[in-house]
């Protein structure tokens, strides 16, 4: 079994099927050719899913064409994601109908550019401004423990559980990268992490610290081959049944713990990202060296991976993360971000650093009403 966990079930799009010019046909061919292009299982997934959405609300107007809508067509459609209501009563968020939209954007300039419509209709949508939220709060040095603390040692689930919050702590990996990592990603003589395929299709190598490779270690001794089936596929972390652990059953996990130590935090696999970094930060460490452990590729002082090797980023992971040992080499090193930047140069880039992961957090934990229902 492949540890890649699809981002959701392919939408229906409603529609005539063997209509060649019909929304269901054409929407079909639009997402071949983004997977044709590189775009990964989940773009292409999450752009037939807002494209469902558009696909039914027109068909309940006597429109099953792309070629029969227009501007104003959009431009109503537009207006009606604005005033919808969701089952609990609250409207779309700004950068839920900004998701919608952008995949309407997308499609149409495809179909223009295919000659299945004759003009783009959707050339002038305007986006709705995505609101900024401030940043939820991250968990301190001595929460982060607490929570470490519950996992229950003396079940092969509790190791395990307790090397994937480690792992988590330690690297700030996302979810899905986490549920992907197979047992030969992680180098433990060289202490380092390879995430492949990350968000963007990207590949890149991070530092793992000594504690997080321990858990590493005792869980791929005394807990992996109870669980593994045959053939093994690799999958580093495994469920009960042997395959590997579903994004939500990793929330689930996550948050579960969280709760269970009387935190008074919410989150799940994305607090121990905001933590590592939120806590790298305070650290004293280089925003340009966490955008690279967090796999960031377009914030204001960017391109840094590729001028970041993966020594100079251990070198800053163990003098600045809390779990890690050697803290005070950091100012003998030279690797921290005072006297690099002024001071409102700093709290600029720390600013867009934690919006940014505010923004992954909403767009990887929207309730499955806001994702599904209308």
């Amino acid at each position: 079994m492949s540890g890649r966990i699809p981002y959701r079930t392919p939408a229906a799009i409603t529609g005539d099927r063997s209509d060649l010019a019909g929304f269901p046909r054409l929407i079909g061919e639009f997402c071949e050719d983004m997977a044709a292009r590189g775009y990964s299982e989940r773009t292409v997934g999450n752009r037939r899913h807002m494209l469902s959405y558009l696909a039914a609300w027109l068909a309940e107007r006597g429109i099953t064409r792309p070629a029969e809508v227009t501007r104003p067509v959009l431009e109503s459609y537009q207006r009606w994601l604005f005033h919808y209501r969701k089952s609990n009563g609250e409207p779309l968020s700004f950068r839920s109908q900004s998701q919608r939209l952008l995949a309407v954007r997308a499609f149409f300039k495809w179909a223009a550019r295919q000659r299945h419509v004759l003009h783009n209709p959707a050339s002038e949508i305007e986006l709705p401004r995505a609101e900024r939220r401030l940043p939820r709060p991250a968990l301190t040095a001595a929460e982060a423990e607490l929570v470490l603390t519950r996992p229950d040692l003396d079940s092969p689930a509790g190791v395990r559980d307790r090397a994937i919050l480690e792992v988590l702590y330690s690297t700030g990996i996302r979810r899905a990268e986490l549920a992907s990592l197979a047992v030969t990603d992680i180098d433990h003589e060289r202490q380092t992490l390879l995430v492949r395929q990350g968000k963007g299709r990207k590949d890149r190598m991070i530092p793992i610290g000594p504690r997080a490779l321990a858990w590493v270690r005792r869980y791929l001794a005394e807990v992996r081959p109870r669980l593994v089936t045959q053939p093994d596929d690799g999958i580093l972390f495994l469920s009960a049944d042997g395959t590997g652990l579903a994004l939500d059953a990793l929330t689930r996990l996550a948050s579960g713990y969280v709760k269970a130590s009387g935190v008074p935090k919410a989150g799940a696999c994305h607090l121990w990202r905001h933590t590592m970094a939120t806590l790298m930060l305070e650290g004293g460490a280089d925003i340009r060296y966490i955008q690279a452990m967090l796999g960031h590729a377009e914030l204001s002082t960017t391109q840094i991976y590729a001028q970041v090797s993966v020594r100079a980023l251990q070198a800053i992971h163990s003098a600045t993360h809390p779990a890690a040992e050697n803290i005070p080499r950091l100012q003998r090193d030279g690797h921290s971000d005072a006297g690099q930047r002024n001071d409102g140069e700093r709290k600029a880039a720390v600013s867009e650093l934690l919006a940014a992961l505010e923004e992954e957090d909403q767009d990887e934990n929207r309730s499955p009403a806001d994702r599904r229902s209308w």
